[in-house]
């Protein structure tokens, strides 16, 4: 009977994505196995036995060392054990978050592809903040985890870490976000952010709209500038303008929407269709506009973007972007185990999902 230790998600202060002030400035004090083996009252051979060939070591003995490790959460040296093993069949994922209805479903599609190789997945969520450069480099240098999903922005200050190719040690799949030019050389799962905010934009067009304004996402997200690009491009297609004012941060949640439409709602020239980078924020503005007394789509249509589980369940049902959620995880997954095993042809060509535009009845014509 192997000992067990805490299943995913993990999130451990001073890993990839902590933002929290209680650990932003300082770190926890790291726990020896010396200290494991003085509670447990053996040496610490016993202990590395313990955790490395339970199956030698007596019950008793096994139990009061598991008891100590829980109790000071001690954790083994990941490093030591790679040297021994070859391997962790641990994957590192890190998302934007773990409560957002499309990163839900990504990880959907990546947990059934690893179970089925016999891989545990460890979470850490950056709260739509970029990650810590120097953090995930110790990561790829110590070998925590067998290979690394990023589907979260990284900072533009630490893709450098990342694209000194021969320096990396840790395989990297990149899902969901549009890739940099940095970070060009690592494989990469996603849809065509640009051609399916183009494609949004340019149905709300076709119903007559000539104000379409957007609700945006960080400066820092790739994958959100990419839509901003695809719906400026379709606007300027269209010989449409851009008022100062249309173009306003939602941070991609719901209360960041509320005060985006909002704003949006007193603008001068109010926009009579108003497209969103991802459907929570849709939801949030369908909610703004009916307290101020309007309708959708009567009013003011709304588009979202992702086509989440919630997505047809608003009121009115909305009109949104379908991206394959499960499958962009699976995918990713596989492309992660290519590169694991060194089989990875085409690794630096992104795989382009289709996307599709889903209408439903949150976007009508435009009455102006």
């Amino acid at each position: 009977m192997a000992l067990k230790f805490p299943e995913t998600p993990v999130q451990n202060p001073g890993q990839i994505g902590d933002t929290s002030a209680s650990t932003k400035n300082k770190s926890l004090p790291v726990v020896s196995i010396k200290k494991v083996a003085e509670i447990s009252g053996v040496s610490i051979a016993t202990v590395s036995r313990c955790i490395n060939d339970p199956g030698k070591v007596k019950e008793k003995t096994r139990l009061k060392v598991q008891e100590a490790i829980i109790k000071t959460g001690y954790s083994p040296n990941t490093l030591a054990q790679n040297f021994r093993r070859g391997k962790t069949n641990m994957i590192m994922v890190v998302l934007p978050s773990v409560g957002d209805p499309f990163f839900t479903n990504v990880m959907k599609g990546i947990r059934t592809v690893a179970k089925a190789n016999g891989y545990t997945i460890m979470i850490n969520e950056t709260q739509f903040n970029t990650m810590n450069a120097d953090e995930i480099g110790a990561m790829m240098v110590s070998r925590q985890a067998d290979g690394l999903i990023l589907l979260a922005s990284m900072s533009p200050f630490g893709t450098e870490i990342l694209s000194e190719r021969s320096h990396r040690a840790l395989p990297i799949v990149i899902g969901c976000e549009t890739i940099s030019n940095e970070l060009a050389a690592f494989p990469s799962v996603h849809i065509d952010n640009v051609a399916a905010a183009r494609e949004a934009t340019d149905y709300l067009i076709s119903q007559g709209h000539k104000r379409v304004a957007f609700v945006s996402g960080p400066d820092t997200s790739l994958l959100t500038k990419d839509r901003e690009f695809g719906y400026r491009a379709s606007m300027k297609a269209a010989h449409l303008q851009i008022e100062n004012g249309w173009i306003e941060d939602g941070g991609m949640t719901i209360a960041g929407a509320v005060k985006a439409t909002r704003k949006l709602l007193n603008h001068p020239h109010r926009p009579t269709a108003i497209f969103c980078a991802n459907d929570e924020m849709a939801i949030g503005c369908i909610h703004e506009i009916k307290q101020e007394g309007l309708r959708v789509p009567d009013d003011i249509s709304v588009m979202g973007f992702d086509d989440t589980r919630y997505a047809e369940m608003t009121d009115p049902p909305l009109t949104t972007i379908f991206q394959p959620a499960e499958e962009i995880g699976e995918r990713t997954f596989y492309r992660l185990l290519k590169a694991i095993e060194g089989n990875e042809e085409n690794e630096g060509e992104p795989e382009i999902i289709p996307h599709k535009l889903i209408v439903r009845k949150s976007v009508g014509r435009s009455a102006v």
